[in-house]
């Protein structure tokens, strides 16, 4: 008999989306395609769709931090991404459990706002984000917006989406990963990575009329897997931009709507 390959594990903790496009679900299609066995710990219950969010249940904190070590029990993670964290109660959560251990690579996807507008995250727990949970991350990968509430201050050039990454690093002391998607309507979706020696400059096409649901939690997904085999983070992050953007290119149609395509090599 052969013998079975092992697969690396990759953890995310994050929200429930039941249209299946982001979130969660997302984050599990992300890991199943790149050959990474995905566990799950879920912050939230979202009633959503493409289109709205209907509702938001948090989870008990105490069930969060159960959910976490059942995990780390029997299926200990390579690499660790969040999400969708919501409230105060469950970043602390987070926080506690990844100070007091070893903690594999942590990359924090600071959701604040979902596609159809509705608030992830609330103000208190954005600022317990910033405090607590942004220095012990590996690598944060905010979109321009998301930048720019971590900041305090606007940006509108690639110049300053990359000064912007240099300030997260700095400020925060983690590497950042800035998208700029929402930039303009250049020809190019420009990203900056810096992790206080290496600059990377991430550009590829800029794909016209698709739809930008699940993209955050997709790229940040990607990293994590693409740590969990093995890559190194300057390498993850390259990979992970050719992920998304061909998740984005050769987007499928579902319903009514486009949804990416996690499942395109």
């Amino acid at each position: 008999m052969n013998k079975r390959s092992r697969l690396p594990v990759a953890l995310t903790i994050a929200g429930s989306d039941s249209g299946g496009g982001a979130g969660i679900q997302a984050d599990l299609k992300v890991f199943a395609s790149l050959e990474v066995h995905g566990t799950s710990v879920i912050t939230c219950l979202t009633a959503q769709n493409p289109k709205e969010v209907k509702g938001i249940q948090a989870v008990h904190p105490p069930l969060l931090r159960q959910q976490i070590e059942a995990v780390f029990a029997e299926l200990p993670p390579v690499a660790v991404k969040t999400g969708m964290l919501y409230s105060s109660s469950l970043i602390r959560v987070v926080v506690d459990f990844f100070s007091g251990n070893r903690t594999p690579a942590l990359i924090v996807d600071p959701v604040m706002v979902a596609t159809s507008g509705a608030a992830l995250l609330r103000p208190s727990a954005a600022r317990l984000l910033q405090k607590s949970l942004l220095p012990l991350a590996t690598l944060v990968t905010p979109n321009l917006p998301e930048a720019e509430i971590l900041l305090g201050h606007p940006i509108r050039t690639v110049e300053q989406l990359r000064a912007a990454a240099r300030e997260i690093h700095k400020r925060f002391g983690c590497a950042a990963l800035v998208k700029g998607g929402h930039l303009g309507n250049g020809p190019q979706a420009i990203d900056f990575y810096y992790d206080g020696q290496q600059e990377l400059l991430l550009s590829a096409p800029r794909i016209r009329g698709a739809s930008s649901h699940g993209t955050g939690c997709t790229y940040s997904a990607a990293i994590a897997a693409y740590l969990a085999l093995g890559s190194n983070l300057p390498l993850a992050v390259s990979k992970a931009k050719e992920y998304i953007t061909q998740a984005i290119a050769q987007s499928l149609k579902v319903g009514r709507h486009d949804v990416l395509n996690w499942f395109w090599d």
